[in-house]
Protein backbone atom coordinates (compact mmCIF):
# COMPACT_ATOMS: atom_id res chain seq x y z
CA UNK A 1 0.00 0.00 0.00
CA UNK A 2 1.38 3.56 -1.28
CA UNK A 3 0.68 4.98 2.22
CA UNK A 4 3.47 3.34 3.84
CA UNK A 5 6.08 4.56 1.08
CA UNK A 6 6.94 7.50 2.54
CA UNK A 7 7.71 9.60 5.82
CA UNK A 8 6.36 13.42 5.82
CA UNK A 9 7.25 14.12 9.65
CA UNK A 10 10.41 16.32 8.25
CA UNK A 11 8.15 17.85 5.69
CA UNK A 12 5.79 19.73 8.74
CA UNK A 13 9.08 20.62 10.57
CA UNK A 14 9.31 24.36 10.92
CA UNK A 15 10.62 25.84 7.75
CA UNK A 16 14.34 26.71 9.27
CA UNK A 17 14.24 22.99 10.28
CA UNK A 18 12.45 21.24 7.59
CA UNK A 19 12.90 18.85 3.95
CA UNK A 20 11.06 18.95 1.04
CA UNK A 21 9.33 16.13 -0.03
CA UNK A 22 10.70 12.99 -0.84
CA UNK A 23 11.82 11.46 -4.45
CA UNK A 24 8.90 9.18 -4.58
CA UNK A 25 6.12 12.34 -4.64
CA UNK A 26 7.76 13.61 -7.95
CA UNK A 27 8.70 10.19 -9.60
CA UNK A 28 7.01 6.85 -8.43
CA UNK A 29 3.77 5.98 -9.97
CA UNK A 30 2.04 4.32 -6.91
CA UNK A 31 2.67 7.63 -4.55
CA UNK A 32 1.05 10.04 -7.43
CA UNK A 33 -1.71 7.37 -7.29
CA UNK A 34 -2.43 8.28 -3.59
CA UNK A 35 -1.81 12.11 -4.33
CA UNK A 36 -4.51 12.06 -6.73
CA UNK A 37 -6.87 11.28 -4.16
CA UNK A 38 -5.22 12.28 -1.37
CA UNK A 39 -4.41 15.63 -2.57
CA UNK A 40 -5.82 16.42 -6.15
CA UNK A 41 -9.67 14.94 -5.62
CA UNK A 42 -10.18 16.21 -2.36
CA UNK A 43 -9.76 19.51 -3.01
CA UNK A 44 -11.11 22.21 -5.01
CA UNK A 45 -8.97 21.76 -8.54
CA UNK A 46 -8.54 23.17 -11.49
CA UNK A 47 -9.55 21.82 -14.65
CA UNK A 48 -10.17 24.56 -17.01
CA UNK A 49 -11.46 27.80 -17.66
CA UNK A 50 -15.39 29.23 -18.90
CA UNK A 51 -13.66 30.79 -21.85
CA UNK A 52 -13.60 27.30 -23.15
CA UNK A 53 -17.28 27.14 -23.76
CA UNK A 54 -17.73 30.94 -24.68
CA UNK A 55 -21.25 30.08 -26.17
CA UNK A 56 -25.05 27.82 -24.68
CA UNK A 57 -24.17 24.51 -26.29
CA UNK A 58 -20.10 24.46 -26.34
CA UNK A 59 -18.77 21.28 -25.17
CA UNK A 60 -15.38 20.06 -24.39
CA UNK A 61 -13.84 16.89 -23.27
CA UNK A 62 -10.95 16.99 -21.01
CA UNK A 63 -8.97 13.96 -19.21
CA UNK A 64 -8.28 14.70 -15.48
CA UNK A 65 -5.98 12.25 -13.50
CA UNK A 66 -7.64 9.09 -16.44
CA UNK A 67 -11.24 10.10 -15.49
CA UNK A 68 -13.42 11.38 -18.95
CA UNK A 69 -14.92 14.77 -18.09
CA UNK A 70 -16.67 17.37 -20.34
CA UNK A 71 -17.63 20.79 -19.99
CA UNK A 72 -20.77 22.03 -21.31
CA UNK A 73 -22.17 25.47 -21.49
CA UNK A 74 -25.53 24.75 -21.16
CA UNK A 75 -29.36 26.19 -23.59
CA UNK A 76 -29.82 28.26 -19.62
CA UNK A 77 -25.53 29.37 -19.65
CA UNK A 78 -24.81 27.69 -16.92
CA UNK A 79 -21.49 26.05 -17.29
CA UNK A 80 -21.43 22.63 -16.06
CA UNK A 81 -18.80 19.47 -15.81
CA UNK A 82 -20.15 16.30 -16.60
CA UNK A 83 -18.34 12.98 -16.17
CA UNK A 84 -17.70 12.27 -20.51
CA UNK A 85 -20.09 8.84 -20.25
CA UNK A 86 -22.99 7.26 -21.29
CA UNK A 87 -25.20 5.94 -18.58
CA UNK A 88 -25.85 2.60 -20.50
CA UNK A 89 -22.65 0.83 -21.51
CA UNK A 90 -19.94 3.43 -20.52
CA UNK A 91 -19.14 4.61 -23.78
CA UNK A 92 -17.32 7.97 -24.54
CA UNK A 93 -19.86 10.64 -25.54
CA UNK A 94 -17.55 13.69 -27.00
CA UNK A 95 -14.58 13.00 -28.33
CA UNK A 96 -13.67 16.43 -29.54
CA UNK A 97 -14.38 19.98 -28.60
CA UNK A 98 -17.94 20.82 -30.78
CA UNK A 99 -21.01 22.98 -30.54
CA UNK A 100 -23.96 20.53 -29.52
CA UNK A 101 -26.95 21.64 -31.38
CA UNK A 102 -29.83 19.33 -30.24
CA UNK A 103 -28.69 16.40 -27.89
CA UNK A 104 -25.72 15.03 -26.42
CA UNK A 105 -26.02 11.76 -28.57
CA UNK A 106 -24.25 8.68 -27.60
CA UNK A 107 -22.49 6.84 -30.69
CA UNK A 108 -23.20 3.80 -29.66
CA UNK A 109 -26.77 3.38 -28.71
CA UNK A 110 -28.50 6.95 -29.83
CA UNK A 111 -29.27 7.21 -26.27
CA UNK A 112 -29.32 11.14 -25.79
CA UNK A 113 -28.87 13.70 -23.16
CA UNK A 114 -29.70 17.43 -22.49
CA UNK A 115 -26.69 20.00 -22.63
CA UNK A 116 -27.90 19.86 -18.50
CA UNK A 117 -27.36 16.44 -17.82
CA UNK A 118 -30.82 14.84 -18.47
CA UNK A 119 -31.44 11.72 -20.12
CA UNK A 120 -34.16 12.70 -22.57
CA UNK A 121 -34.16 9.54 -25.30
CA UNK A 122 -33.53 5.49 -25.05
CA UNK A 123 -34.11 4.48 -28.74
CA UNK A 124 -35.40 1.04 -28.91
CA UNK A 125 -34.75 0.64 -24.99
CA UNK A 126 -38.01 -1.87 -24.60
CA UNK A 127 -37.74 -3.63 -27.80
CA UNK A 128 -37.88 -2.53 -31.45
CA UNK A 129 -40.04 1.26 -31.55
CA UNK A 130 -40.24 0.80 -28.04
CA UNK A 131 -38.07 4.02 -26.52
CA UNK A 132 -39.42 3.52 -23.05
CA UNK A 133 -38.99 0.59 -20.60
CA UNK A 134 -40.39 0.24 -17.29
CA UNK A 135 -36.79 -0.53 -16.17
CA UNK A 136 -35.05 2.13 -17.12
CA UNK A 137 -36.11 5.45 -15.27
CA UNK A 138 -34.64 8.50 -16.94
CA UNK A 139 -35.10 10.71 -14.17
CA UNK A 140 -31.99 8.78 -12.60
CA UNK A 141 -30.30 7.93 -15.29
CA UNK A 142 -29.18 11.75 -16.14
CA UNK A 143 -25.73 12.44 -16.83
CA UNK A 144 -23.43 12.01 -13.94
CA UNK A 145 -21.94 15.77 -12.95
CA UNK A 146 -18.91 17.00 -11.06
CA UNK A 147 -19.30 19.05 -8.33
CA UNK A 148 -18.02 22.63 -9.48
CA UNK A 149 -17.25 26.28 -8.80
CA UNK A 150 -16.71 29.34 -11.07
CA UNK A 151 -14.02 31.84 -9.40
CA UNK A 152 -11.85 34.18 -11.80
CA UNK A 153 -13.79 32.56 -14.85
CA UNK A 154 -11.20 29.30 -13.38
CA UNK A 155 -13.73 26.57 -13.28
CA UNK A 156 -13.10 24.68 -9.95
CA UNK A 157 -13.65 20.74 -9.42
CA UNK A 158 -14.24 18.65 -6.16
CA UNK A 159 -14.01 15.23 -7.28
CA UNK A 160 -15.02 13.67 -4.08
CA UNK A 161 -17.67 15.87 -3.29
CA UNK A 162 -16.35 16.46 0.40
CA UNK A 163 -14.63 19.84 0.55
CA UNK A 164 -16.37 22.92 2.16
CA UNK A 165 -18.41 25.25 -0.25
CA UNK A 166 -15.52 26.60 -3.14
CA UNK A 167 -16.53 30.10 -0.78
CA UNK A 168 -16.06 28.80 2.60
CA UNK A 169 -13.05 27.07 1.53
CA UNK A 170 -11.30 30.29 -0.13
CA UNK A 171 -12.76 32.94 1.80
CA UNK A 172 -9.37 34.34 2.83
CA UNK A 173 -7.94 34.76 -0.76
CA UNK A 174 -11.34 36.01 -2.06
CA UNK A 175 -11.11 38.60 0.42
CA UNK A 176 -7.76 39.50 -0.25
CA UNK A 177 -8.75 40.35 -4.15
CA UNK A 178 -12.24 41.49 -3.16
CA UNK A 179 -10.57 44.67 -5.22
CA UNK A 180 -10.65 42.85 -8.35
CA UNK A 181 -13.89 41.14 -8.17
CA UNK A 182 -14.72 42.49 -11.24
CA UNK A 183 -16.16 41.01 -14.65
CA UNK A 184 -12.98 39.52 -16.21
CA UNK A 185 -12.80 39.25 -20.04
CA UNK A 186 -10.93 36.69 -22.01
CA UNK A 187 -7.76 37.98 -24.31
CA UNK A 188 -9.15 35.11 -27.10
CA UNK A 189 -7.56 32.78 -29.25
CA UNK A 190 -4.21 35.17 -28.71
CA UNK A 191 -4.60 35.38 -24.96
CA UNK A 192 -3.94 31.48 -24.57
CA UNK A 193 -1.42 29.18 -24.86
CA UNK A 194 -0.31 25.68 -23.54
CA UNK A 195 3.17 24.60 -22.49
CA UNK A 196 4.19 20.81 -22.25
CA UNK A 197 6.42 20.17 -19.36
CA UNK A 198 8.63 17.56 -18.32
CA UNK A 199 7.85 17.55 -14.72
CA UNK A 200 5.36 16.93 -11.50
CA UNK A 201 2.78 19.45 -11.22
CA UNK A 202 4.06 20.05 -8.21
CA UNK A 203 7.35 21.74 -8.77
CA UNK A 204 5.58 24.16 -11.37
CA UNK A 205 3.56 25.00 -8.53
CA UNK A 206 6.42 25.28 -6.04
CA UNK A 207 8.52 27.34 -8.79
CA UNK A 208 5.12 29.72 -8.75
CA UNK A 209 5.19 30.37 -4.88
CA UNK A 210 8.73 32.13 -4.84
CA UNK A 211 10.48 34.84 -6.42
CA UNK A 212 14.04 33.55 -5.17
CA UNK A 213 14.83 32.81 -8.83
CA UNK A 214 14.21 35.98 -10.57
CA UNK A 215 17.73 37.14 -10.81
CA UNK A 216 19.19 34.10 -12.52
CA UNK A 217 15.97 32.74 -13.84
CA UNK A 218 14.48 35.87 -15.45
CA UNK A 219 16.93 38.70 -15.77
CA UNK A 220 14.82 40.96 -17.63
CA UNK A 221 12.05 40.83 -15.61
CA UNK A 222 14.32 41.45 -12.51
CA UNK A 223 15.87 44.46 -14.29
CA UNK A 224 12.49 46.08 -12.96
CA UNK A 225 11.13 44.47 -10.82
CA UNK A 226 13.99 43.04 -8.95
CA UNK A 227 14.33 40.46 -5.71
CA UNK A 228 14.36 43.31 -3.43
CA UNK A 229 11.03 44.57 -4.52
CA UNK A 230 9.11 41.66 -3.63
CA UNK A 231 7.44 40.13 -0.74
CA UNK A 232 6.11 36.91 0.38
CA UNK A 233 2.68 35.94 0.44
CA UNK A 234 1.33 32.84 2.90
CA UNK A 235 -2.07 31.63 4.39
CA UNK A 236 -1.01 28.02 5.67
CA UNK A 237 -3.09 25.28 4.03
CA UNK A 238 -4.94 27.50 1.44
CA UNK A 239 -2.10 29.63 -0.46
CA UNK A 240 0.84 30.81 -0.94
CA UNK A 241 2.81 33.19 -3.21
CA UNK A 242 4.93 36.19 -3.78
CA UNK A 243 4.09 39.86 -4.60
CA UNK A 244 6.19 42.63 -6.47
CA UNK A 245 6.41 47.05 -5.17
CA UNK A 246 7.37 47.92 -8.61
CA UNK A 247 4.76 46.31 -11.65
CA UNK A 248 5.67 48.36 -15.15
CA UNK A 249 2.20 48.53 -17.36
CA UNK A 250 2.88 47.40 -20.98
CA UNK A 251 2.58 50.34 -23.20
CA UNK A 252 1.96 50.11 -27.13
CA UNK A 253 3.65 52.46 -30.17
CA UNK A 254 1.35 55.38 -28.76
CA UNK A 255 1.99 55.20 -25.26
CA UNK A 256 -1.17 54.09 -24.44
CA UNK A 257 -1.97 51.26 -22.47
CA UNK A 258 -4.81 48.81 -20.95
CA UNK A 259 -7.56 50.29 -19.12
CA UNK A 260 -7.16 49.31 -15.24
CA UNK A 261 -9.98 47.17 -13.64
CA UNK A 262 -12.61 49.95 -12.18
CA UNK A 263 -12.22 50.59 -8.72
CA UNK A 264 -9.22 49.05 -7.62
CA UNK A 265 -7.53 51.21 -4.95
CA UNK A 266 -4.07 53.49 -5.21
CA UNK A 267 -1.76 50.12 -3.63
CA UNK A 268 -2.07 48.29 -6.95
CA UNK A 269 -0.67 51.27 -9.16
CA UNK A 270 2.43 49.56 -8.91
CA UNK A 271 1.91 46.65 -7.20
CA UNK A 272 0.78 43.28 -8.62
CA UNK A 273 0.48 39.29 -6.64
CA UNK A 274 1.14 35.59 -7.84
CA UNK A 275 -0.76 33.29 -6.01
CA UNK A 276 -0.48 29.63 -6.22
CA UNK A 277 -4.24 28.32 -5.60
CA UNK A 278 -3.76 25.00 -3.92
CA UNK A 279 -3.56 22.63 -5.51
CA UNK A 280 -2.92 23.52 -9.15
CA UNK A 281 -3.83 26.66 -10.10
CA UNK A 282 -1.36 29.66 -10.45
CA UNK A 283 -3.18 33.37 -10.64
CA UNK A 284 -1.66 36.52 -11.11
CA UNK A 285 -3.60 40.24 -11.11
CA UNK A 286 -2.30 43.11 -12.19
CA UNK A 287 -4.25 46.87 -12.32
CA UNK A 288 -4.51 46.53 -16.04
CA UNK A 289 -5.04 42.58 -17.00
CA UNK A 290 -4.65 39.54 -14.90
CA UNK A 291 -3.70 35.31 -16.07
CA UNK A 292 -4.40 31.97 -14.91
CA UNK A 293 -2.34 28.62 -15.21
CA UNK A 294 -4.38 25.61 -14.77
CA UNK A 295 -1.87 22.79 -14.09
CA UNK A 296 -3.18 19.26 -15.48
CA UNK A 297 -1.12 16.47 -14.29
CA UNK A 298 -0.98 14.30 -16.99
CA UNK A 299 1.66 11.85 -15.11
CA UNK A 300 3.79 12.09 -12.10
CA UNK A 301 6.68 13.28 -14.63
CA UNK A 302 4.28 14.82 -17.06
CA UNK A 303 2.20 18.63 -16.27
CA UNK A 304 0.05 20.23 -18.85
CA UNK A 305 0.50 24.12 -18.28
CA UNK A 306 -2.71 26.04 -19.77
CA UNK A 307 -2.64 29.91 -19.40
CA UNK A 308 -5.13 32.24 -20.19
CA UNK A 309 -5.62 36.39 -19.96
CA UNK A 310 -7.74 38.46 -19.15
CA UNK A 311 -8.33 42.18 -19.36
CA UNK A 312 -10.58 44.31 -17.74
CA UNK A 313 -12.73 45.25 -21.11
CA UNK A 314 -13.93 43.28 -23.92
CA UNK A 315 -12.48 45.11 -26.56
CA UNK A 316 -8.19 45.93 -26.23
CA UNK A 317 -5.50 46.49 -28.98
CA UNK A 318 -4.62 44.04 -30.80
CA UNK A 319 -0.71 44.77 -30.74
CA UNK A 320 -0.79 45.46 -27.39
CA UNK A 321 -2.53 42.22 -26.22
CA UNK A 322 -0.10 40.35 -28.84
CA UNK A 323 2.83 41.59 -27.23
CA UNK A 324 1.19 41.18 -23.47
CA UNK A 325 0.65 37.35 -24.33
CA UNK A 326 4.11 37.44 -25.56
CA UNK A 327 6.19 38.36 -22.96
CA UNK A 328 4.50 36.35 -20.31
CA UNK A 329 5.18 33.36 -22.63
CA UNK A 330 8.77 34.29 -22.19
CA UNK A 331 8.59 34.55 -18.78
CA UNK A 332 6.86 31.17 -18.18
CA UNK A 333 8.66 29.66 -20.90
CA UNK A 334 12.26 30.60 -18.92
CA UNK A 335 11.10 28.63 -16.37
CA UNK A 336 10.85 25.57 -18.05
CA UNK A 337 14.78 23.87 -17.71
CA UNK A 338 14.49 24.83 -13.64
CA UNK A 339 11.22 22.39 -13.39
CA UNK A 340 12.32 20.13 -15.67
CA UNK A 341 15.95 20.00 -14.21
CA UNK A 342 14.39 19.70 -10.54
CA UNK A 343 12.20 16.87 -11.91
CA UNK A 344 15.30 15.02 -13.41
CA UNK A 345 17.31 15.66 -10.19
CA UNK A 346 14.32 13.62 -8.08
CA UNK A 347 16.43 10.58 -9.37
CA UNK A 348 19.23 10.79 -7.74
CA UNK A 349 18.30 8.47 -5.01
CA UNK A 350 19.90 10.14 -1.93
CA UNK A 351 18.73 13.36 -2.58
CA UNK A 352 16.68 13.64 0.49
CA UNK A 353 13.90 16.17 -0.20
CA UNK A 354 16.06 19.22 -0.07
CA UNK A 355 16.53 22.26 2.53
CA UNK A 356 14.38 25.68 2.47
CA UNK A 357 15.88 29.06 3.14
CA UNK A 358 13.88 30.17 5.79
CA UNK A 359 14.24 33.82 4.15
CA UNK A 360 13.51 33.10 1.08
CA UNK A 361 11.89 29.37 0.60
CA UNK A 362 8.63 29.95 3.28
CA UNK A 363 5.79 30.32 0.64
CA UNK A 364 7.47 27.05 -1.13
CA UNK A 365 7.23 25.69 1.97
CA UNK A 366 4.12 25.95 3.00
CA UNK A 367 2.63 24.03 -0.35
CA UNK A 368 5.09 21.54 1.07
CA UNK A 369 3.23 21.31 4.00
CA UNK A 370 0.09 21.81 2.82
CA UNK A 371 0.74 18.55 0.53
CA UNK A 372 2.10 16.15 3.27
CA UNK A 373 -1.21 17.30 5.90
CA UNK A 374 -3.66 16.09 3.02
CA UNK A 375 -1.70 12.92 2.88
CA UNK A 376 -1.15 12.16 6.00
CA UNK A 377 -4.98 12.89 6.57
CA UNK A 378 -5.75 10.79 3.51
CA UNK A 379 -3.57 7.76 5.28
CA UNK A 380 -5.12 8.63 8.58
CA UNK A 381 -8.91 7.97 6.99
CA UNK A 382 -7.66 5.06 5.45
CA UNK A 383 -6.50 3.21 8.13
CA UNK A 384 -9.26 4.12 10.62
CA UNK A 385 -11.79 2.37 7.76
CA UNK A 386 -9.36 -0.71 7.86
Amino acid sequence: MSAHITDLSAVRRHVSEAQGLPNPHYVDPAVFEEEKHAVLFSSWAGLGVTADVPEAGDAVPITFLGIPLLIVRDKNETVRVFQNICRHRGMMLVEEPRKIEGAIRCPYHSWCYGTDGRLVSTPHVGGPGQNTHESIDRNLLGLIEVRSHIWRDVIWINIDGKALPFEEENAELIKRWAEFDKPLFHGGADSKFQLKVNCNWKLAVENYCESYHLPWVHPGLNSYSRLEDHYHIEEPDLFSGQGTLVYRQLKGADGQVFEDFEGVGAKWNEAAEYISVYPNVLLGVHRDHAFAIVLIPDAQGQTTENIHLYYATPETDDAMRAANTEQWKLVFEEDIFVVEGMQKGRHAQDFDGGRFSAVMDSPTHCFHAWVAGKIENHRAQAHAAE
